[in-house]
């Protein structure tokens, strides 16, 4: 066996883990062997992504918990500690994006509606900065432990429209710096931050900004592919490779950096 790949019997906790990519993320890592915690608000999401992981011979547990409420973190922290004894691996999979903190078509910036704005920023960097810090606790005490970020291809090219979710995700980029250094120069070389960017993918909550009922493009899914060089949407397995290089030791003197999945997004200008 390829030791540098091997993650048999590693423990990760995956927030955000009944959604499009986090789920595919828990069914990945736990086809490798690792133990897979799949978090999120809603326990019969979680549940059916851990149910498919035990169905295909891999160990798996859902657990429902509040990413924005500390408590609560440190509740499932301290289950996983009495159950396994380690944490090896934290995603910050849980964010998303709302109605009010977009602007419409035909609407300004002064249209934008603050409370969705709070709840946009909350979710996605409030959401990754407190379980980072509940569960690297864990990782101090180890002196091992990785911390891998979502960030997105709207954080270094902020969409049109898109203000809070672009302003929550370029955040999550510089958190995953700074937690970088902060961790690696107090605690040691064995703990590491980074991020994966997704591009553009098909999800429950932006299928209808992408595609039409028959399937075709919006006006918005073409421009996106316009701007995509490999001329599709990506596919949930698209993040495999970035996920398993920075979950194993390939990666162990890499930290603090992002890794983009956009078939080129980031790349292209005019």
């Amino acid at each position: 066996m390829n030791t540098l790949f091997n993650l048999e019997g590693k423990v990760a906790l995956i927030t955000g883990g009944g959604g499009v990519l986090g789920s595919n993320m828990a069914r990945t890592l736990a086809k490798h062997g690792v133990i897979t915690g799949v978090l999120g608000r809603n326990i019969e999401n979680v549940e059916a992504t851990a149910t498919s992981i035990r169905n295909n011979g891999g160990e798996a547990f859902a657990i429902s918990a509040n990413v924005t409420n500390k408590e609560e973190l440190e509740k499932v922290r301290d289950f996983i500690i009495t159950k396994y004894g380690r944490l090896d691996i934290l995603i910050n999979g849980a964010g998303g994006n709302m109605p009010g903190a977009t602007i419409q078509p035909d609407g300004a910036i002064y249209d934008m509606q603050s409370e969705d704005l709070q709840k946009v920023l909350d979710l996605n960097i409030i959401g990754t900065i407190l379980p980072s810090q509940v569960f690297s606790e864990v990782f101090s005490k180890q002196k091992s432990g990785v911390i891998i970020n979502i960030s997105s291809a709207t954080a270094e090219r902020p969409l049109t429209r898109v203000v809070g979710y672009s302003a929550a995700k370029a955040a999550i980029d510089n958190f995953t710096k700074w937690m970088a250094v902060e961790l690696a120069g107090k605690y040691g070389e064995g703990i590491r931050v980074n991020a994966i960017a997704p591009g553009f993918f098909i999800g429950e909550q932006n299928k209808a900004l992408l595609l039409l009922p028959d399937g075709n493009l919006t006006s918005r899914g073409e421009k996106i592919i316009d701007h995509t060089p490999m001329g599709r949407f990506g596919q949930p397995q698209d993040t495999d490779g970035a996920l398993l290089f920075l979950c194993s030791d390939m990666s162990k003197f890499v930290t603090g950096i992002i890794i983009h999945v956009d078939g080129g997004f980031g790349a292209k200008s005019i």
